[in-house]
């Protein structure tokens, strides 16, 4: 009979656990931002949806030629 592979089951646990911990923080990044409905729903985001405007609307100034 073969024994048992601790240390492979233990470094599964760890890998499972880190996954879950980072898509945790995923998760409450993208709420912060936005990127989720209220009911936790994602948010379709469309390519040209992206406002890449300077904050306040206000664009930057043509530099001087």
């Amino acid at each position: 009979m073969a024994t048992p592979n601790y240390g492979f089951e233990k470094r599964q646990k760890e890998l499972a656990k880190k996954r879950k911990k980072e898509d945790k923080l995923k998760a409450k990044s993208d709420r912060k931002s936005g990127l989720l409905a209220e009911d936790g729903s994602e948010i379709e985001v469309e390519d040209g949806d992206v406002d890449t405007a300077a904050p306040g609307g206000a664009q930057p100034p043509a530099p001087a030629a």
